[in-house]
This record gives C-alpha cells, structure tokens and sequence, in this order.
C-alpha cells in the first residue's frame, strides 16, 4: 500500500517576513531591529505624563485636584496640545521624544532616513486618533507608522 503524504504547509501569504523588520533590511535583534510593542507603549506613557506636569507646572494646575475643578479641562487640552505637539516636532528633529530615549528607541523612515516634518505631521495626528497606533501589521507597524513610511527600531 502506498504510503500518504502530507501536503507542505506554506504561509497563507507567500511573502510573509520572517521576523517584523525584515522586508526593510532591518536585523531580527539588537539595534535598529523593530522596537517591541511594551517599549513603545511605555515609551508613550512616559512622554504623556511628562507632558502632564510640564503643562499643570505652566498653568499651576494641582494633579490632585478633580475633574470638579474648573481648570481641569483646560489642562487637559493643553496636554493633548503639548503631547501632540512633541510627538510631531521633537520626532521630526530628533527622531526622540523624551520617553522613546529612556527607552532606547527612535522613529525612522522605512528606507533608514529621517522622517520629515511633514509625514511625522500626519503620524502626530494619527497617533492623537488613539485607534491607529493599535492597528499594527506584521513588522509592528500601526497606522500611523504605515501612513508615515516610518517603523520604531531600538537603539542597542
């Protein structure tokens, strides 16, 4: 009797990396490998709350003071403000931000280079929807990384 074989098993997508990063040439580990999602959520809340006290610093708002509190909202604007703001000029500078050089990652372009004022513009203002940065592709990529032509990568 002849014996069965198995059919080989293939991806459902014939060009399907095998690491995130390496469609862009990018290493599996170490630097400039895709930086892991905990880092960069970290990384968010860090420069988040920084944000938080620079701006309650600046309107000498108390963060123990309640949503009854009438500044409140004020200061919640300019956090998202300055948030925003930081997340579009500084990464278009430096590729940092506060958070993302505590944790040792940085913003580039997909081909390596530096992201320009104009594509980390609408990486900023995808990043403030809130629901595009949790929408990520195989390389860890959200949507506001994609519209970008940007990726997250380590420094070490």
């Amino acid at each position: 009797m002849p014996e069965k074989t198995r059919p080989e098993k293939t991806s459902a997508v014939p060009d399907a990396p095998g690491y995130p990063g390496q469609r862009f040439g990018l290493p599996e580990a170490g630097p400039r490998s895709v930086a892991p999602m905990g880092r960069r959520l970290l990384a968010l809340i860090i420069d988040w709350v920084a944000c938080e006290l620079i701006v309650s610093a600046i309107l000498r708002y108390p963060l123990t003071a309640g949503a009854s509190d009438p500044r409140y909202f004020a200061t919640q604007f300019w956090t998202l403000a300055a948030f925003g703001l930081q997340a579009w000029l500084i990464t278009a500078i430096s590729g940092l931000t506060l958070g993302k050089r505590l944790l040792g990652i940085r913003v580039i372009r997909t081909d390596g280079d530096r992201p320009g004022l104009g594509w980390l513009l609408v990486r900023a203002v995808l990043l403030l929807c809130v629901v595009p940065p949790l929408l990520s592709d195989r390389d860890l990529r959200g949507l506001h990384d994609r519209a970008a032509n940007t990726v997250v990568v380590r420094l070490s």
